[in-house]
């Protein structure tokens, strides 16, 4: 069993920074893929960036450039860095954790981003 807890969202002017973070609980954190995933209000929820065990990055199309994901295995922490932030960025962001078959969430965070 895996718990995650995001943490870092907030209020942010457009063009600003933001740094969300998700420290999971229990073991083997190093052998799992992350995720952070966003959902806007009346849209599907949609994947943002991943990292896999190997350390291999992905970033959805709207984020390439201005997000980067990152992993540390011994504080058992993902984080996304969002930089240039815009308003169509306003989400509620959830980390993801998956292996095989197995997937766990977090709570999500909001991230609102408004002049």
């Amino acid at each position: 069993q895996v718990q995650l807890v995001e943490s870092g969202g907030g209020l942010v002017q457009p063009g600003g920074s933001l740094r969300l973070s998700c420290a999971a609980s229990g073991t083997f954190f190093s052998v799992y893929a992350m995720g952070w995933y966003r959902q806007a209000p009346g849209k599907q929820r949609e994947m943002v960036a991943s990292i896999n065990s190997g350390g291999r990055v992905d970033y959805a199309d709207p984020v390439k450039g201005r997000f980067t994901i990152s992993r540390d295995n011994a504080k058992n922490t993902v984080y996304l860095q969002m930089n240039s932030l815009k308003p169509e960025d306003t989400a509620v962001y959830y980390c993801n954790a998956g292996y095989r078959t197995i997937m766990y969430w977090g709570q999500g965070t909001q991230v609102t981003v408004s002049s």
